[in-house]
């Protein structure tokens, strides 16, 4: 079965589909994503964000802190009235040397009743879809467990180029659920104004992840530093009904990562949740459309390109694709910005690479129709005949049969007999190889075709395949062009066997039929026709060295050359005669 373009497609499109549903490209998805559809937005302010930065490190020492700073913290803030407070630090145990400062956090903690702090969770090295269950926890001890209003895990799952775009909502430890840092923080939120938050909301991937769309770059959202509050240089009233989040604001800590707004800046951890809890705060979610409707689109995206490759030539081709990745470009940042996510990292490589395929499929084409018309007319035509088919394709050749008024030459070599009686078989081969080659360059100088050999005689015929202007009297000068070369020859014999050979020729112009005619086994390129038989005739009543033309063709070349008449004569087949001339020169 031959190769054809809508097979390429179909294989490219197949490859896609199992590419994506084995998540072979999520990385060029992602780029598309991060690059075309996460936009930076408006930060909410009901989100402050209390750093531990390095200005709090210098005043304060290196890290750990007393937990009596933090303590002085919470009181600070409880002042104030803030919705939330949440801890994005870890307190694992008890201080080793100093268990009154633990008290005092216990109590700061308990006596303002909606501080949130945080679990970590270890997982299995490959977790199956569906709950993922915790194999090992970290917590705050016991005591300040207890204080606390509640507990969220801070797990951050990056994807595999390290950039985090998903949170995890909630994971199993020995049958409990443990919800994440930024819906509790959320969820504590909503309560304090009134409201109620309902997790069947959050559209959930197999994992029990939600996408995560970025309003702030790193460094966006206010972040105070923390001696600025314990200073008194920021009122605690400042942080009336909003939800505080207290983290690490330094490079020291390793709490930063890569993010879809500006993946070579990372962004803090405490950061990545403000970003989370404003999306939930707007209810800005984003569904990811399922593998086989982002197959359907594949399979969209592939019948527009064989579509725009099959109608179009290569150019055009190649800048409706450009506008075609575009519009999906556009469209999945336009689906995104309505809640829906859709695939455009496999469907632009599958257009690139069809691009690309099919430039080489055509080239290989192309290639490949060139052999097939250098093996069918270039043993008959000049190689520029045979370059003018390739360029003119379809419009200057038709195969199979094709009826048009062409000059059919005949030329025979005269005296081969006797000559073949004298030579060495090697000589006459020899011989007869100059005398079919000279005439053949006569037949290609003047743009006719070499039907065949015959023995030694040979066919040719002009206005095929290629139309020609004055194809009679092109037929006319390769006939002279084969006399006045033959002459050489004919020397060249005389001084070896005695004698020469001369050619005897027979022109005819008339309607034919030309192509490849034979069975589906063989078939040559040759006409046929009572022209042909015409002209054959001629060459067979043509004297060593005559060349007879018909009175058609006498008629189309008259003024332009010299002829002797010859009157008519009674050819085999013909019940009319014909009259003929010899041909003498031209003028």
């Amino acid at each position: 079965m031959k190769l054809k373009l809508v097979h390429i497609i179909a294989l490219l499109t197949a490859l896609s589909v199992f590419f994506m549903y084995r998540g072979t490209l999520d990385t060029m998805d992602y780029f598309f994503q991060d690059r075309f559809m996460q936009k930076e937005g408006s930060i909410d302010t009901r989100i402050a964000i209390i750093a531990i930065d390095d200005e709090s490190v210098n005043e304060y020492g290196s890290w750990p802190w007393n937990r009596n700073v933090h303590a002085m913290l919470v009181d600070t803030l409880a002042e104030g009235k803030p919705a939330v407070i949440a801890f994005d630090v870890t307190f694992p145990a008890p201080s080793a040397d100093d268990t009154s400062s633990d008290e005092a956090l216990i109590a700061a903690v308990r006596n303002a009743g909606n501080v949130v702090m945080p679990v970590y969770g270890t997982f299995a090295s490959s977790a199956e879809r569906g709950a993922i269950e915790a194999i090992q926890m970290s917590e705050p001890y016991p005591e300040l467990k207890a204080a606390a209003a509640t507990v969220g895990h801070i797990n951050t799952i990056p994807d595999r180029d390290r950039v985090v775009r998903n949170s995890l909502y909630s994971f199993m430890d020995q049958g409990k659920q443990i919800e994440s840092f930024s819906w509790v923080v959320y969820k504590m939120y909503k309560e304090r104004m009134g409201e109620t938050a309902n997790a069947d909301m959050l559209p959930l991937d197999d994992f029990g992840r939600f996408h995560i769309p970025y309003t702030g770059r790193p460094f966006q959202y206010e972040a105070i530093p923390y001696s600025a509050v314990l200073s008194g240089d920021v009122p605690a009233d400042y942080f009336e009904d909003r939800i505080v989040l207290i983290g690490p604001y330094a490079t020291g800590f390793k709490d930063d990562y890569p993010t879809p707004l500006q993946v070579k800046s990372p962004m803090y951890g405490v950061e990545i949740h403000a970003n989370i809890i404003q999306a939930l705060l707007e209810g800005n979610f984003k569904h990811e459309l399922d593998w086989k409707w982002n197959a359907f689109i594949l399979l969209i995206a592939a019948a527009l390109a064989y579509f725009l490759f099959r109608k179009w030539n290569m150019l055009f081709s190649f800048v409706s694709v450009a506008v075609l990745i575009a519009a999906f470009v556009i469209g999945g940042g336009y689906l995104y910005r309505q809640g829906v996510i859709v695939s455009i990292g496999y469907v632009v490589p599958l257009l690139i690479v069809s691009c690309i395929v099919v430039v080489g499929f055509h080239y290989v084409e192309e290639l490949f129709e060139r052999r097939r018309v250098t093996d069918i007319f270039g043993r008959y035509v000049a190689p520029e005949v045979v370059n003018q088919i390739l360029k003119n394709g379809e419009e200057g050749l038709k195969l199979g049969g094709t009826r048009r008024e062409l000059t059919v030459l005949f030329v025979d070599i005269r005296g081969f007999t006797p000559l073949s009686e004298k030579a060495e078989p090697e000589e006459i081969v020899e011989i007869l190889n100059e005398y079919l080659d000279l005439a053949a360059n006569c037949i290609f100088k003047f743009d006719g075709t070499l039907d065949k050999f015959i023995g030694d005689a040979a066919m040719a015929i002009f206005n095929a395949p290629l139309l020609l202007e004055d194809h009679p009297m092109r037929a006319v000068e390769a006939a002279w062009a084969m006399k006045e070369g033959s002459a050489a020859l004919e020397r060249k014999l005389i001084e070896r066997f005695g004698f020469g050979v001369k050619f005897g020729l027979g022109i005819h112009t008339g309607p034919a039929v030309f192509g490849n005619i034979g069975s589906k086994s063989r078939m040559d390129y040759t006409a046929i026709g009572d022209t042909v038989n015409t002209a054959a005739r001629l060459e067979s009543n043509a004297k060593p060295g005559q060349i007879i033309l018909s009175d058609v063709v006498y008629q189309a070349v008259k003024n332009r050359v010299k002829v002797n008449p010859l009157g008519e004569i009674k050819v085999k087949g013909k019940e009319q005669g014909i009259i003929i001339y010899e041909l003498e020169g031209l003028q």
